[in-house]
């Protein structure tokens, strides 16, 4: 592999990886929002069933992508467990 192989394999990586920071930027906008409602209502921090379909829905997507799903999993359970925390500080918790 040359070394401008490379350097194009690298600059891709550059430009998908500041992708997923913007995209986690975003969702954590609307979970924000999520954890504000919830903290007004008086709803939980975490739902459970919903975590649990999302983790499922996305394994899915995931197997579709050829992306190894207990990777997604580890993945989605982090980023799930970052919102709870959130959403726990929003509510006094």
């Amino acid at each position: 592999m040359s070394d401008d192989t490379l350097k194009r394999y690298r600059e891709s990586i550059d430009n998908i990886d500041a992708a997923l920071v913007f995209m986690l930027a975003e969702r954590f906008k609307v979970t924000k929002a999520v954890g504000a409602y919830k903290a007004t209502t008086g709803l939980p921090p975490a739902d459970p069933g919903r975590e649990e379909s999302q983790i499922t829905r996305l394994r899915a997507l995931a197997q579709d992508a050829n992306l190894d799903p207990d990777f997604t999993e580890k993945f989605l359970r982090f980023i799930i467990d970052e919102v709870i925390r959130h959403h726990q500080g929003m509510q006094g918790g």
